[in-house]
């Protein structure tokens, strides 16, 4: 089930209603049941035992697919280091790169989170634990929480040789050592394009915490990644629109 989420989309225009989204919330758990809340799991696993040098480089990207992207931005923007996580496409072509059409679960894109970070800052291995531990389950296959479909995929899609060699050996390192209750399903697609998502998906969860979706699914993955990477945490998110108004 995803009402939540379409809720959104259908309704785009009007997101005023986000304002008594805290009492719709309490309506849909009543609605929905136990069943609905957040099945993610939060693990706190080790830290990837081969990584990239941080190098003299000052900017860098990755692109990571883990359900919806609303919480998976939602986390990277509150990680130090991160200069712009943005929601977008990949796994698709250009043609296909729009909500509507991706929410068919027939384009092959993903919804997928590119991240732009100071590798001084934060590396590479460390931005793939806080991706495995808390912001999705990586054990589901094509869905994450109330989300389902080939859309919802858990992927990683390294931008070189290099991200590609260090994602196969930590999700090695992790099923090795039974970090999870289940297999990893990441999948490591290469060669995606990533494509920016439309703005009104743009740092939805730091826009609208009330929402249900995101009060539901989403707010507790930030504090896990409060809890878990205490160090990591910064309590103000880069947002996508300060970093396009700079």
């Amino acid at each position: 089930m995803n009402e939540p989420k379409s809720f959104s989309v259908r309704h785009r225009g009007t997101l005023g209603l986000v304002a008594a989204g805290a009492a719709l919330a309490a309506t849909l758990l009543a609605w929905q049941g136990p069943a609905y809340s957040r099945s993610e799991p939060v693990v706190a696993i080790a830290a990837p035992a081969l990584d990239l040098p941080a190098g003299t480089a000052r900017t860098a990207t990755a692109v990571f697919a883990g359900g919806c992207f609303w919480g998976v931005q939602g986390v990277f923007q509150h990680v130090r280091g991160v200069q712009q996580a943005v929601s977008g496409y990949a796994g698709g072509t250009a043609e296909t790169a729009q909500y509507e059409t991706v929410g068919s679960g027939r384009t092959g894109h993903a919804e997928a989170v590119q991240v732009t970070y100071d590798p001084t800052q934060v590396s590479y291995g460390t931005l793939l634990q806080v991706f495995f531990s808390v912001a999705h389950n990586p054990t589901e296959v094509n869905r994450q929480g109330p989300d389902h479909g080939p859309q919802y995929r858990s992927a990683v899609f390294p931008a070189d040789a290099q991200q590609k060699r260090v994602a196969e050996a930590y999700i090695a390192q992790l099923d090795a050592a039974h970090a999870f209750g289940a297999p990893i399903a990441t999948r490591i697609e290469e060669g995606a394009r990533f494509y920016p998502a439309e703005d009104y998906h743009q740092d939805f969860l730091a826009e609208h915490p009330s929402y249900p979706y995101i009060v539901i699914n989403d707010l507790p993955k930030i504090e896990s990644l409060k809890q878990l990477f205490p160090s990591l945490y910064r309590d103000d998110p880069v947002l996508v629109r300060t970093a396009s108004a700079s």
